[in-house]
């Protein structure tokens, strides 16, 4: 992007700044009325995305607190692509050092849980593992073995009950407790399907995310949560369409 280019889009976003130069009505003089025009539709339309992107964010601080919010978020970080449903990228960062909710601590966590939902509803559609693969496999060589994921899988770790917060706020769920959750989120359909991981749970996809073997995983696991239930955390990931196979080194 130019100096112009970056001066222009500065200018659209923010409703103090001047009206860029050459943009003039048919007498000659600036098109200040034209351009506010303008400017309020595309700030409106930003606004607009990031409430569908964001709803329970939008709950949990207010309506009218989040169009203030947006406001600046999206001076700070104008739209990098054309396609809306990329648009909101870096809120959870953002509202993690956003000084007006920095009482709410859960806040970013939450939008990374809502962020996580979209990009695995627009993630690419892939074949998943058969199970009864996984069942003929030997042990010793699943314990070696490094697993491949699907597109649409997310993990997200919190020291909050962040899918308790968005089940209160989305689907009438039970008052939150104080303990955090770790949140597998697959799509075995159309839409993503969030599961609340037990203990070691979170350990144990995050190593298989970042690259470990399964005996790798599982010991980080259990070390975690001695309790670790290794039948149900993988039961998750096989109804969820979330491993597409194994790859022994």
């Amino acid at each position: 992007m130019s100096v112009a280019q970056t001066d222009f889009v500065q200018s659209l976003l923010d409703p103090d700044a001047a009206v860029p130069d050459g943009l003039v009505n048919p007498d000659g003089a600036k098109a200040a009325k034209r351009f506010d025009v303008y400017r309020n539709n595309v700030a409106h339309s930003l606004t607009e995305a990031l409430e569908t992107a964001f709803p329970v964010i939008v709950k949990l601080v207010g309506a009218a607190n989040f169009k203030v919010l947006a406001g600046v978020y999206l001076r700070r970080h104008p739209p990098l692509s054309a396609l809306m449903m990329h648009y909101g990228a870096e809120m959870p960062d953002f509202l993690a050092g956003f000084e007006p909710v920095k009482s709410l601590l859960y806040l970013a966590d939450v939008a990374r849980l809502e962020l996580a939902l979209r990009e695995s509803y627009h993630a690419a559609d892939a074949t998943p593992l058969n199970p009864n693969e996984l069942q003929a496999m030997p042990a010793e060589r699943l314990m070696a073995s490094r697993v491949t994921f699907a597109p649409a899988v997310r993990l997200v770790r919190s020291r909050w009950p962040v899918h308790s917060i968005w089940a209160r706020n989305m689907d009438s769920g039970p008052k939150p407790g104080t303990l955090g959750e770790n949140v597998l989120i697959t799509r075995p359909e159309f839409d993503p399907v969030m599961t609340v991981l037990p203990p070691g749970g979170g350990s144990f996809i995050a190593g298989l995310i970042k690259g470990e073997t399964f005996g790798a995983a599982l010991d980080t696991a259990t070390a975690a949560a001695p309790e670790f239930d290794l039948s149900a955390t993988l039961g998750a990931l096989l109804a969820g369409g979330a491993i597409l196979g194994f790859q022994k080194d």
